[in-house]
């Protein structure tokens, strides 16, 4: 399995944010977006997502035995917010997820009990999301990355809100990630604790006119 992105460039409005950004990322391995704030990190990882239309550019997932029409159907997309209802309890919003997510062709994702144990949360399944810290609910909005198979992680700043303890956990859930072939990438401004990591730095060129990246 390989993650291909050739030609890419995206828009904010009338605004170029990236051009022409190509990169290929194979099974068992991760790439590390970098650069400053305002420089398209986040929005490159939507388009890579299929949560936003490319300006121009191509992504596709090479994947044997079962071919990938629709990246975004083979990804795990992380943002900012953790997309978990307040209201319900932390099983309940697991539930939804592998059941609306489903598993890719090529693999199966766990228990929601025991993707909470591997955050190590599995003693508070019951509670409303919303009592939850909000390292807690980081946690738990990584386990819902646990419950259905996607070969793909997309991670956008996915250690914000952990402690050292909760950084720690979650490169190991990504480290086993890439043991199974799976493919991370994620912007972050902060390391990782990675192996098996290449490196993007997105430098952006607000106000530069789009003429001149032609």
């Amino acid at each position: 399995m390989r993650l291909v992105v050739e030609g890419l460039s995206a828009k904010r409005g009338e605004d170029l944010i990236f051009h022409d950004i190509s990169f290929q990322v194979e099974a068992g391995r991760a790439l590390v977006i970098k650069g400053p704030n305002g420089a398209g990190k986040s929005t490159l990882l939507r388009v890579v997502a299929g949560l936003l239309l490319p300006h121009c550019g191509t992504v596709r997932l090479d994947a044997a035995p079962h071919p990938v029409e629709r990246v975004g159907e083979a990804c795990h997309y992380l943002g900012h917010r953790n997309a978990m209802k307040r209201e319900l309890t932390v099983e309940e919003n697991l539930r939804f997820w592998k059941a609306f997510l489903g598993n890719s062709p090529d693999g199966v994702g766990i228990d929601i009990f025991e993707a909470s144990e591997a955050v190590g949360l599995g003693d508070i399944t019951h509670l409303p999301f919303g009592y939850l810290s909000a390292g807690q609910q980081r946690r738990m909005a990584m386990a819902k990355l646990l419950v259905a198979w996607r070969p793909v992680w997309i991670l956008d700043e996915p250690t914000a809100a952990l402690d050292a303890a909760a950084e720690e956990m979650f490169a190991g859930l990504v480290t086993a990630h890439q043991a199974r072939g799976g493919i991370v990438l994620a912007a972050t401004h902060q390391p990782l604790q990675l192996e098996g990591v290449s490196e993007l730095r997105l430098s952006g060129f607000a106000g530069v006119l789009a003429e001149a990246w032609a």
